[in-house]
């Protein structure tokens, strides 16, 4: 919707600053401001940068409710903040850690009570504000002037409580959510323990206290609910009085008006309706005294519905609802596809036979007479296999060396079989001339006999009428020597009665 001409916007915005503070500011250049613009204000002894939160008619009712008076004292805003007037600004914010940090070391030199929170740059940096809490008052003229020696601005300290302090600093509560100090609650009211009494918590100082150190704000938010719940409830200070014994308040379920009870030695809880309660108190008084509560319980109490069980049932519905609907989409899908033509993978399907008929079905092997007859039924303990194999009979461990039956016996060795003779002559077809083995001489453990006394090998050179050069210093074989034993070797391997010179085999032309 359009502003008519004649109507006149509310000229005073507010601003909100560092750490949540929130402070009014005449528009008197009727700049087009909308909610988070940078603008630069007017101060005392310079200028500072702050962000619009709030304009028009809202305004107005902000001011009423913090009673502040629409007068000369509002101070003006200047301009929209430039980018250099955004430069200046981020550098001054950027020196507050540091100087926070050195504050609170001049602090402890000084031995002063007090705890420093945070540090506010003026956007121009001709003043700095320091804010602190602290139980009992402080004399901090010594600390300032250290300050302004040590930073060359003007100091300024502001102390705060810690409940301001909290929000400043922020955080997370226990419910999961940003702290109400530190986005929208403006207005701090004492807490104290009655409220917490009011609402049936226990007085545990670790659960009922905030990041502030002290009980939380949030007591106080549903107080008037439990206050207007509590004024039918009758205030037991007296145990209530039965033919069974004194009956003695245990705890109150303000919303279901159900108060639960107790006797003396008995470790349970009978639940009783206000309604009830006002009875027996007037029974007491008069001097009267009811049979029993356990009994009056079932008269009085209210039908609770179990929220589970209605939930569970709930859902036992849906899911018959649900298998319903799919029986039904299943016949209509079977319908539909029986007038319509079957698919390649239904006739597969159809003309797949059964497990039962491709059990029951013969067997395709030819017999004698052209016909296939059924498979004989398997006896369940006839052994797989041939059944003309012979199992293999066992073998003695302790036989060794002996041959299993059906084998021919390895022949014994005749032990007076003579010994092979060491100078006997080599067969026909060996090539190469060896020398006779020389008997070894005896001599003592670790002698080696000199390199002259050990017999030299043969080379292959002498196959072909060339002796090889007799070697007279201790050294490594040559060449031809090395390979002149292989060679042998390999001759005598290929040796065959078709080929009695050795080598390798000729081929035939």
């Amino acid at each position: 919707m359009e502003i008519p001409v004649s109507f006149k916007e509310f000229d005073i915005v507010e601003i909100r600053f560092k750490g949540g503070r929130k402070e009014f500011f005449r528009n008197i250049n009727r700049l087009p401001l909308i909610t988070g613009d940078a603008v630069v204000v007017d101060v005392p002894n310079g200028h500072h940068i702050g962000h619009v939160s709030l304009k028009g008619e809202l305004v107005r009712l902000q001011m009423n409710k913090k009673k502040v008076q629409n007068n000369d004292e509002i101070r003006s805003i200047y301009r929209v903040a430039t980018e250099k007037d955004m430069e200046k600004f981020n550098l001054a914010r950027e020196q507050e850690p540091a100087t926070m940090y050195r504050a609170r070391a001049i602090v402890q030199e000084l031995k002063l009570k007090m705890k420093l929170s945070d540090v506010e740059y003026q956007a121009d940096k001709t003043k700095a504000t320091f804010f602190y809490s602290a139980d009992d008052r402080v004399d901090f003229r010594e600390l300032i002037k250290k300050l302004a020696e040590e930073f060359k601005v003007r100091i300024e300290m502001r102390q705060i409580s810690l409940r301001h302090e909290a929000g400043r600093l922020g955080g997370i509560g226990s419910c999961g959510r940003e702290l109400c100090c530190s986005t929208w609650l403006t207005d701090f009211r004492s807490v104290s323990t009655t409220a917490a009494r009011y609402q049936n918590l226990s007085l545990n100082p670790s659960k009922l206290s905030g990041q502030c150190g002290r009980l939380k704000c949030c007591l106080n938010y549903e107080l008037e609910t439990y206050m207007d719940a509590l004024k039918d409830i009758p205030n037991v200070n007296r145990p209530l009085q039965t033919k069974a014994g004194d009956a003695f308040l245990q705890k109150t379920d303000i919303f279901r008006r159900i108060m639960w009870f107790g006797y003396r030695g008995d470790s349970n809880w009978f639940p009783v309706t206000v309604e009830r309660v006002h009875e027996v108190l007037k029974m007491n008084a008069a001097g009267e005294m009811p049979e029993n509560l356990a009994e009056e319980v079932k008269k009085q109490l209210p039908e609770v519905v179990d929220f589970v069980e209605a939930l569970e049932g709930n859902l036992d519905r849906l899911d018959e609802q649900y298998k319903a609907k799919k029986k039904r989409n299943k016949k209509k899908k079977n319908g539909a596809a029986a007038g319509a033509a079957p698919t390649a993978t239904e006739v597969l399907a159809q003309a797949a036979p059964t497990p039962e008929a491709r059990r029951d079905r013969p067997s395709g092997r030819a017999v004698e007479g052209g016909e296939n007859k059924p498979r004989p039924e398997r006896n369940g303990n006839k052994p797989r296999g041939n059944e003309n194999r012979q199992a293999k009979p066992e073998r003695d461990p302790q036989a060794k060396g002996q041959q299993p039956q059906g084998g021919k016996p390895r022949p014994e060795r005749d032990p007076n079989r003579p010994e092979r003779d060491p100078n006997r002559a080599p067969k026909e077809g060996n090539q190469g001339n060896r020398p006779p083995r020389q008997e070894r001489q005896e001599r003592p453990k670790g002698e080696r006999p000199p390199q002259s006394n050990r017999p030299q090998p043969v080379a292959q050179a002498a196959v072909a009428g060339v002796t090889a050069p007799e070697r007279t210093e201790a050294g490594p074989r040559p060449e031809g020597e090395q390979r002149s034993r292989r060679s042998r070797n390999r001759n005598n391997r290929n040796r065959k009665p078709g080929n009695p010179e050795g080598g390798a085999p000729k081929a035939e032309a």
